[in-house]
């Protein structure tokens, strides 16, 4: 009844239902992407796997995944992983191999890969932050790179953030999370995708980010907190366990958060 409560108060006009658990028991889910067949793929980064929810059952869909963290789908239907504990991004293509597409900057290897997103071209930006040891690093920044349509030379596209962390690009603008400062910023994007015009977005930090098709950013703070294009804070959709990412598949939004994976239905789709 006080969660009920919680959530009839606070959550913005967007939502259109109660937020519903669907499947629970893991270690710590993050990474949700849904391919729009109806499946829903996610990562349990302490138990190494990928997981599948079809709309009715879970299944594993990767042992060994290299701790993967935060996954993408492109239309072709290749899933993408930051693979955080192989510290680097890999394509699995619907036939099971896999490519990696990003394991080093400059000779050194990157810290540990942790969330991704492309941009109208093709291309792909994804952070690199180190949570935990930090004896084996190589390289002297956690930053965003980017990784040019149809692979090249990976560039170095942010480097002055503490833990970059949650990101998403929307038309002509890249939202990136910084958690090590509590900040999410916004950037403009130049065409060989380097990066311009920095702004604050919102005094909050956030593991996962994503927008919808209005402009309005969600961000995974405190519950699921959603902001307008401009950075007012529209309300919040509470959940019961601290969320970790998010993803639309049209009008439903999936919530990965600690042992779960929670659904809500939205009035509005997201990307």
């Amino acid at each position: 009844m006080l969660f009920a409560l919680l959530l009839a108060v606070n959550q913005p006009d967007l939502v259109d239902g109660e937020v519903k658990r669907l499947a629970t028991d893991m270690k710590f889910t993050e990474g949700p992407a849904a391919d729009g067949k109806g499946n829903v793929f996610f990562t349990d980064i302490p138990n190494n796997r990928i997981m599948k929810w079809d709309g009715k059952e879970l299944s594993v869909f990767r042992e060994n995944s290299g701790g993967a963290n935060g996954l993408k789908f492109d239309k072709a239907g290749n899933l993408y992983a930051c693979e955080g504990g192989g510290r680097r991004v890999v394509k699995i293509a619907p036939d099971g191999s896999v490519s990696a597409l990003a394991e080093r900057f400059e000779g050194k290897r990157l810290n540990s890969p942790n969330d991704l997103c492309f941009d109208a071209k093709g291309g792909i930006y994804f952070t690199d932050p180190r949570y935990g040891k930090r004896d084996d690093l190589e390289l002297d920044k956690e930053a965003v790179y980017y990784i040019p349509p149809g692979g090249g030379a990976l560039l170095r596209v942010a480097d002055d953030l503490t833990r970059p962390n949650g990101i998403h690009a929307d038309g002509e603008r890249l939202y990136v999370a910084d958690a090590g400062a509590k900040k999410t910023w916004v950037y403009g994007m130049n065409p060989d995708g380097t990066l311009k015009d920095k702004k604050l977005f919102a005094e909050s930090g956030s593991d996962g980010l994503k927008v919808d098709e209005k402009g309005n950013v969600y961000l995974t703070s405190g519950g699921v907190r959603i902001y307008d294009r401009e950075g007012k804070h529209l309300g919040t959709i509470q959940v019961p366990e601290g969320p970790s990412n998010l993803a639309f598949d049209g009008k439903t939004l999936y919530i990965t958060a600690r042992t779960s994976l929670y659904r809500v239905p939205m009035k509005v789709a997201g990307n």
